[in-house]
């Protein structure tokens, strides 16, 4: 187990993480800092930069895995499968021109 400091809205936080992952928390650490820079949340108690900060990183972390989730490529379907989808796009086509006639 190893202690780090972290530097977050102008404050120190010592915390304890798993040996090696020191660099991973300060990484973490300096992400959440830099969002609260950026908010400038000047004049806003400590406890609230640090919810507002935590509330855009999880929209990021939200929007991220939506557009993972969005790109992934359709299962594929086995030929039963593709088969009863040709069917019913077929009785959908046949059912459009019976409305259009």
């Amino acid at each position: 187990m190893s202690n780090i400091t972290l530097s977050i809205g102008g404050r120190n936080y010592t915390v304890a993480c798993a040996a090696g992952e020191e660099g991973h928390v300060m990484g973490l650490g300096q992400a959440i800092d830099a969002k609260i820079q950026s908010m400038g949340a000047a004049g806003t108690n400590e406890t609230r930069q640090l919810l507002f900060a935590a509330l855009l990183l999880a929209d990021e972390v939200h929007e991220s895995k939506s557009a993972k989730r969005s790109s992934a490529p359709a299962p594929a379907l086995d030929d039963s499968q593709a088969e009863r989808l040709e069917a019913i796009a077929a009785k959908l086509e046949a059912c459009a021109l019976a409305l259009e006639g």
